[in-house]
């Protein structure tokens, strides 16, 4: 009996070990991270934002949605940087990643970041920090972004498998996200993010041709919205960079994605299925009525994404590991 009672208490010690062993992975995130050992690394960032934003202004929505792919990827490890090998197929070249850009961004930071702070800031982070000022710059809220992620060492093309397509049903958006610890909730909320950028005419084809086998239209879409998308997106000869974008404002952040959410001027399938439970219809009513509540939302699910763990060191070079 008392060998028994020393295993349980020794299992229980164990059990005890591992949950302060994942509690420090969750601490090592704070909003002072770099106070003492690089006090103007988020200023050097946004200005590096800024400036490409001047040229080019799908960077916001580009930057944006290369973070939400990190994470949702062995968590926010900068992982979707890594260039392919020749042994090794990574991220940025999986099927769902082809459309990334703006890489340079994150390149043009890093370098100005390693002149003031040398093998301090990791990749990881430049990327959540960049995200958050491509948002705010765009027009949106700001938020203090918990800093101190690592930089992963594995990148491979087929976990791309894992990314939630634009043609998931709401169970299938729901498991997706569940398993990354994000309620309906934050899918909700992060879906708002489509507020920014343009989808390829592949990414909605679905909606639009042979949508089933008595309609070739999704009866969902506003007739006229449909019209219009086909127009763009013939069923054949498509030109390569057609396409739509993801609202009437694209380079603007703000709530107009959920009011024309609920006109049926949706572009992806995924979007759409925002409407289809109670729970989440009235989510998107509640932020197609309201900025600040969308707004308020949309920080507090960035920052739970955002904060997804992994990665074990500091690259010098974002496209490679050390």
């Amino acid at each position: 009996m008392a060998a028994k009672s020393t295993t349980f208490f020794s299992f229980l010690f164990s059990l005890i070990l591992l949950g302060v062993a994942n509690l420090n992975v969750i601490l090592a995130l704070s909003s002072n991270y770099y106070d003492q050992t690089c006090p103007n690394v988020e200023s050097t960032i946004t200005s590096v934002v800024k400036k490409a934003m001047l040229n080019d202004r799908t960077v916001p929505a580009a930057l944006l949605r290369m973070h939400f792919h990190d994470c949702f990827i062995r968590g926010c490890d900068g992982s979707v940087l890594l260039n392919s090998t020749g042994k090794n197929k990574a991220e940025k070249d999986g099927p769902p990643n082809i459309s990334l850009h703006a890489f340079y961004v994150i390149d043009n930071a890093k370098k100005a970041i390693e002149a003031l702070c040398p093998k301090t800031v990791s990749c990881a982070d430049i990327l959540a920090l960049a995200a958050r000022d491509a948002v705010t710059l765009s027009g949106g809220p700001t938020w203090d972004v918990p800093k101190g992620r690592k930089d992963g060492r594995v990148s491979k093309s087929t976990e791309t498998r894992q990314l939630p397509a634009p043609t998931f049903n709401i169970s299938q958006l729901q498991q997706n996200f569940a398993q990354r610890g994000l309620s309906m909730d934050d899918l909700v909320a992060l879906s708002g993010g489509h507020t920014l950028g343009f989808a390829h005419c592949s990414s909605f084809q679905n909606r639009i041709h042979n949508f089933a086998s008595k309609q070739s239209v999704d009866p969902t879409l506003q007739s006229s919205f449909a019209a219009s998308l086909k127009s763009v997106c013939p069923a054949q000869n498509t030109p390569k960079n057609a396409g739509a974008n993801l609202d009437s404002t694209p380079t603007t952040f703000d709530n107009r994605y959920y009011k024309l959410l609920l006109q049926g001027k949706s572009i992806f399938s995924s979007d759409q299925s925002l409407v289809t439970t109670a729970n989440t219809k009235t989510l998107v009513s509640k932020f197609a009525n309201s900025k600040q509540e969308f707004e308020k939302a949309f920080v507090k699910s960035m920052i739970k994404m955002s904060s997804i763990s992994g990665g074990q060191e500091v690259r010098l070079d974002c496209r490679v590991v050390n």
